[in-house]
């Protein structure tokens, strides 16, 4: 038999059995965690206790890069990927389907390669934003990057590969088109790039008064301390509310958009809440609406810093 493509040293199966069943326990505890953050991105389900990060899964999740196309949460796509690994890896151990197994098991080991190298590959980038841009911990979305990791190095050992020269040419540019695709992306929803002020339909007016030292301090302190300000674009208590903190500082506020229409809004998320009216904010687990003087805020997150607002 030539060897231009992979072949099976065994009789039907590639690789190893093993493997297979043990990337398919991986991806069902990725479809777990990846399905938890979902549906409380969606309201429909409670807090998350986020294990040594305290409000960071938070901060991630709501961050700029926590949604795709204004609204559908990335770990969405997470959750699409691990089941996708879940059918990959099991389907060829299914009984009955002996015609055709040594084929349908190269082509699941070649899908089971490509798709873990991508989704480890784009959670490296992943992580980076968290460190770098986000700077806070989200214990779930390294339990993420971990398991994606784990399942491509069991797609390479397990694989039963004969020849590495097409695994290590399609790798390297399955990883390279994953890289440039997800810095490009995270790139262009980075909200503090230059030309990232967006105005229309569905986004905030721009803030434009300049915040003082005292008041991005108590940004910084309520954003730690996982307060939440809920807002709406078409709002101008919101803005006004925005305004009292100015640019700089309201920029550093967790802020979710409640308009369904609006820009990367979590509607469904504000009506769990059962909010009366915007701005609501919620701190310390309390829910409270109407636009609020910084020394009000800073006695309701227990700010002890400087008050000069």
């Amino acid at each position: 038999m030539g060897t231009s493509r992979l072949v099976s040293r065994r009789r039907q199966d590639p690789g190893a059995k093993w493997a297979r069943i043990a990337m398919a326990v991986l991806a069902t505890v990725g479809v777990i965690d990846t399905g938890s953050i979902t549906l409380k991105r969606w309201g429909l389900l409670g807090n998350l206790s986020c294990p040594m990060g305290a409000d960071g899964c938070d901060k991630v999740l709501n961050s700029a890069w926590g949604t795709l196309f204004g609204s559908i949460p990335l770990s969405l796509l997470g959750l699409l990927a691990y089941v996708a690994v879940v059918l990959l890896a099991l389907l060829p151990l299914l009984p009955g389907l002996q015609e055709n197994k040594a084929d349908l098991s190269r082509r699941t080991w070649w899908g089971l390669f490509s798709l873990s190298l991508g989704m480890a590959v784009f959670s490296g980038v992943l992580l980076g934003l968290m460190v770098l841009k986000i700077q806070a911990f989200c214990f779930f979305c390294v339990l993420s990057a971990v398991l994606s990791l784990l399942m491509f190095v069991l797609s390479v050992i397990g694989g039963g590969w004969d020849d590495p020269g097409p695994l290590l040419f399609r790798g390297t540019l399955l990883a390279l088109g994953v890289l440039m695709s997800g810095l490009i992306w995270a790139s262009v929803v980075d909200p503090d790039r230059p030309e990232a002020s967006v105005t229309g339909q569905g986004v905030s007016p721009e803030v434009t008064a300049i915040s003082t030292p005292a008041a991005v301090a108590l940004a910084d302190h309520l954003t730690a301390g996982g307060a939440v300000m809920y807002s709406a674009y078409w709002c101008p208590h919101c803005h006004e509310q925005k305004e009292l903190f100015g640019k700089q500082a309201s920029d550093q506020l967790q802020v979710v958009e409640c308009a369904p229409d609006g820009l990367n809004n979590q509607a469904d998320l504000c009506k769990s809440k059962g909010l009366s009216g915007f701005p609501s904010w919620e701190i310390k687990g309390q829910i409270d609406s109407g636009v609020k003087p910084l020394t009000e805020l800073a006695d309701l997150s227990g700010y002890k810093g400087d008050r000069k607002f």
